[in-house]
């Protein structure tokens, strides 16, 4: 029933995660790499660090199992000419078994839209990937009054090719707040 499924989506564990973009060489992600091991985390909480492709095996070596390495993209296909694309078992021939899609710079830089998203993140399910799922709106859609229809919009299209639920984070990013000196509020976020 639907009572059964929020109570699913609220029983997951907090999770929280930091993404290095495309930033870091080998000496700074050891040096964060040895503050997170030495840090005090919460058993309860998921510690998931996103990682550029070329450092995932690197950092998954330096990193106890209880943080999680993720990988920042994947396609939604096995292999293939696709230049400059991973796959799932590409990220988990690395050790790692998360993924974050859909972040907005994907999807903003890139062009990549909701049906490519959700097609990336099914394929990721259906590998053995949990994915984080990002979502949110851009400052000319918060300030055009469209926030609730873009959100709804990325996370149905995510939802509908949804097999594991267990499995997947959604991250809400108000990107609108993103360099522009304003910040979301608690109820905002």
């Amino acid at each position: 029933s639907g009572q059964e499924f929020l109570w699913e989506i609220m029983a997951r564990k907090f999770c929280v995660g930091g993404n290095w973009k495309m930033n870091g060489c080998k000496k700074s992600i050891k040096e964060i790499c040895e503050h997170l091991k030495g840090a005090s985390l919460d058993p309860n909480t998921e510690v998931v660090i996103g990682c550029p492709a070329v450092y995932l095996e690197y950092t998954r070596g330096l990193l106890p199992p209880s943080i999680h390495v993720a990988a920042e993209n994947c396609y939604k296909v096995a292999k293939g000419a696709f230049t400059g694309e991973i796959s799932p078992a590409m990220i988990k021939d690395c050790g790692c078994n998360w993924v974050i899609l859909g972040h907005s710079e994907r999807r903003n830089v890139f062009k990549e839209c909701d049906e490519l998203v959700a097609e990336k993140v099914e394929h990721a399910q259906e590998n053995g990937l949990t994915v984080i799922a990002c979502i949110g709106e851009l400052l000319q859609e918060r300030e055009a009054g469209k926030t609730e229809e873009v959100v709804c919009r990325q996370t149905q299209a995510i939802a509908s090719k949804v097999k594991d639920w267990d499995k997947i984070v959604l991250a809400y990013e108000p990107v609108w707040a993103i360099g522009t000196g304003k910040t979301a509020t608690p109820e905002q976020a």
